[in-house]
């Protein structure tokens, strides 16, 4: 099945892992169920020379897309300055207003001695990472990392949690793990999980012929768009800014509803400012909550003011109260939650909502260990003659989704 497997693991001079610290592999074909139980028991022998990496020189971002704006903003949240950004189209980008004040430049205007002083964390995830490491320090970059292992260094400091090691599998997470891979109902899946685990686990980066990662169908994959209905309620858990619920309404009838919950103070104001340019009628089919959504309703440790990255934590500065979707009083025909680690936690406080009204789900499982078997596990035993199936959108072990689509909604071939 495995048509080539390079390989070289190493560390710099320093003992800092470089991008020869992680793997990757390629297979001709998506796994069943028999292969992709070997395959699992082979990466869980498989160790993870990786780790989190402490900037200790100058820090260089490559990417200025999303991704590169959000590493800006995380590394300004931790007190620390990039002192450049890297990227290919950096001509075009120059002078634009997310830009400003930074030293954006394109690879071939970059000082020879930076690439030799600079740890460059790689901020780009929608292509595979490993080839681009390893072709950034052919050009000369000596140290090169993902973003999410810098940002890592800094855990509990900030709450941004992309960047998780998952611990070695004991022998019950193995036989967990193993029942998720068997319960997927197609070998893609199989494929997308093995995927997130070989990153996660090992920070092996697995291909598979004919399986994409794309994230412009981050939850409105085919599947979910033949079984989505004109007049279904979106529950959007997470709403940030509103763009998933812009995506819901361009593939909803006029007599959709959606209602958002977002318990970030910044994020609902810019979330509400979207709805108030949208026309009259649509504006009043759409509702917004401030409320962060859990297991149970109780008082928790909110970490706002940091964008995408805010969310229920430990550590949080504010308090903030709780509520499940049990208690939301709707009748969804749509249930996404993105919630930076809270999903397994609103899942168990929806379970009676869920049950009657049998919606269609989208549950993101990156931010987590719960995402290697505990969301996954939870979803096969509480929802009953459901279709689940997983898929990757990213790179770096991110974007990993999990949907559930009902029986009854399963369009018919």
């Amino acid at each position: 099945m495995m048509k080539n497997s390079p390989s070289a693991f190493g560390r710099d001079a320093t003992g800092h892992p470089t991008w020869a610290a992680y793997r990757q592999r390629a297979f001709d074909e998506v796994p069943t169920r028999r292969q992709a139980r070997a395959l699992l028991q082979e990466l869980a022998g498989q160790p993870c020379l990786a780790a989190p990496v402490a900037p200790d020189a100058p820090l260089v971002i490559y990417g200025a897309g999303n991704f590169g704006r959000m590493a800006l903003d995380f590394l300004n949240d931790v007190g620390i300055e990039a002192v450049m950004v890297i990227d290919a189209k950096a001509d075009q980008l120059r002078g634009s207003k997310a830009w400003s004040g930074i030293d954006l430049r394109t690879p071939d205007e970059v000082p020879e001695q930076l690439k030799s002083d600079a740890l460059l964390a790689l901020s780009v995830v929608t292509s595979p990472v490993l080839p681009l490491l390893e072709g950034l320090q052919q050009q000369g970059w000596k140290r090169c990392v993902p973003f999410y292992d810098v940002a890592q260094s800094f855990r509990p400091k900030h709450p941004l949690s992309n960047g998780w090691f998952a611990e070695p599998l004991s022998a019950s997470d193995l036989d967990a793990v193993g029942e998720c891979l068997d319960g997927w109902d197609d070998d893609l899946s199989r494929a997308h999980h093995l995927m997130f685990l070989a990153w996660r686990l090992a920070r092996q980066e697995w291909h598979f012929v004919g399986v994409t990662v794309d994230n412009a169908n981050r939850f409105f994959i085919e599947e979910v768009l033949g079984a989505v209905k004109p007049d279904d309620l979106f529950l959007d858990g997470g709403a940030h800014h509103g763009s998933v619920s812009e995506a819901f309404l361009a593939v909803s009838g006029p007599n959709s509803h959606i209602v958002a919950f977002e318990p970030d103070e910044a994020n609902a104001d810019r979330f509400a400012a979207w709805c108030a340019n949208q026309p009259g009628q649509v504006r009043a089919r759409i509702e917004l909550r401030r409320v962060a959504l859990d297991a149970l309703s109780r008082d928790r440790r909110f970490h706002g003011g940091l964008g995408y990255m805010s969310q229920l934590t430990g550590d949080g500065p504010e308090t903030v109260v709780t509520q499940t979707i049990d208690a939301a009083d709707l009748d969804p025909g749509f249930v996404k939650l993105h919630l930076e680690g809270g999903e397994l936690d609103a899942l168990k406080g929806s379970l009676a909502t869920l049950t009657r009204s049998r919606p269609v789900i989208a549950v993101t499982v990156y931010h987590n260990a719960d995402g290697l078997w505990r969301t996954a596990r939870w979803m096969r035993e509480n929802l009953k003659d459901y279709l689940l199936l997983m898929r990757t959108h990213s790179w770096c072990g991110t974007g990993a989704v999990i949907y559930a689509i009902p029986d009854e909604r399963k369009p018919v071939s």
